[in-house]
């Protein structure tokens, strides 16, 4: 039965019945209990039971009428059948805030939550290397332009709802700087209503329980409606049971809410790929697969000397040809990262420039300048 005020009233009508029931029990029971036939002991028997059914019949009554009116969240739902007062309602909004606050923190909530890119235009461009994924964003943005003044006339913003994207490649290849970017793409030509993207992994939406799972995936969807939410590592969704009860509350959510927000998942390819595999919901509901390829020799190289300009240190010609040795052997290592290997070097090779700047190995006029010497040649042992 789907209508819960017909519940309601249904569960009335009986618990009246069972009241009536009981009277007439009570007023049988005065007269002569031996000269009762088998039926009129039967219903002597029944209104009995009735006395010690009304109570959990008031309480389901209860609990259906609350929810009628609140989610799970504790949140008044927008066709409420059943009115509470002010402070009934005060009380449980409290008590279910404190619930969500209890599995997800304002702070951490807060700290999450990123701004798309106010110019997506010009960080696209000025991204190093990655040209199938500028040209992937820029087909999506062309459709953005195509569509914008349809939409405008149609006033629907639906064109682009449930476009579901999918991240695969290298760690380090600069998946969350597209995430942003394409944010402000989507913000730019209206299809989010807030320049914002959430920003977690897989294992951060799993929590102590199935339950506090699904309620902890529930609420940051809720705190990405308007906007992006990305999910870096999404594989590890794939890892245990409440992973999986994860993706299911996903799943579901990118079906009944395309239109409120656009979700990202990200990861290795590898391990993406058999997320995707094992998991046909995700499958037909994104739309957009886009592969991001490791860095070569010469944009490796336009990386370090970018991240070295922003510790405003200059690099010496001679430097780049030990930083090419090193990166030729920190890539077949399980550990390389494109672009976080190259910030880890980037790190070390400044620890040792000051070792020997304080050592007089460089002269004052080098001193924000990486030479040779700063880079070692083999990378370093973990263990």
């Amino acid at each position: 039965m789907k209508n819960p005020k017909l519940k309601y009233n249904l569960w009335f009508c009986v618990g009246i019945l069972c009241v009536l029931n009981t009277v007439v029990c009570l007023v049988l029971l005065a007269n002569n209990f031996a000269s009762y036939n088998n039926i009129q002991r039967i219903l002597l028997f029944i209104g009995a039971c009735t006395v010690f059914l009304l109570k959990p019949i008031d309480r389901i009554m209860k609990d259906w009428k609350l929810s009628a009116e609140y989610d799970e969240f504790g949140m008044k739902k927008k066709q409420s059948r059943f009115d509470f007062t002010k402070d009934e309602q005060r009380q449980i909004d409290m008590n279910q805030t404190a619930n969500m606050e209890r599995i997800i923190g304002k702070s951490t909530l807060k700290s999450i939550t990123k701004q798309g890119s106010k110019n997506p235009e010009k960080d696209l461009n000025e991204l190093i290397g990655l040209a199938p994924v500028k040209d992937k964003v820029n087909e999506m943005v062309a459709r953005m332009k195509f569509e914008r003044t349809d939409l405008k006339k149609k006033g629907s913003n639906n064109a682009l709802s449930g476009r579901h994207m999918v991240f695969y490649g290298s760690p380090g290849t600069g998946k969350t700087t597209v995430a942003r970017i394409i944010t402000g793409f989507l913000y730019k030509y209206g299809y989010i209503k807030e320049n914002k993207v959430i920003e977690v992994d897989g294992n951060f939406l799993k929590a102590g329980s199935l339950g506090d799972t699904t309620i902890k995936t529930k609420v940051l969807i809720r705190q990405a409606y308007g906007g992006v939410l990305f999910i870096d590592e999404a594989y590890s969704l794939g890892e245990s049971e409440f992973g999986e009860q994860a993706i299911a509350t996903l799943i579901k959510e990118m079906e009944d809410n395309r239109d409120k927000f656009i979700i990202i998942l990200a990861g290795y390819t590898k391990n993406m790929k058999e997320l995707i595999k094992t998991n046909p919901g995700f499958a037909s509901r994104i739309k957009e697969y886009i592969s991001f390829p490791d860095y070569d020799e010469t944009e490796m190289r336009q990386i370090f000397l970018y991240m070295a300009g922003q510790q405003n240190f200059a690099i010496d010609q001679d430097t780049y040809d030990v930083f090419d040795v090193r990166m030729s052997k920190e890539r077949p290592l399980m550990t390389f990262g494109n672009a976080r290997t190259v910030r880890s070097i980037l790190d070390e090779a400044i620890d040792l420039h000051a070792l020997n700047y304080i050592n007089k190995k460089i002269d004052a006029s080098n001193k924000f300048k990486l030479m040779p010497c700063d880079i070692k040649p083999t990378p370093k042992e973990i263990f």
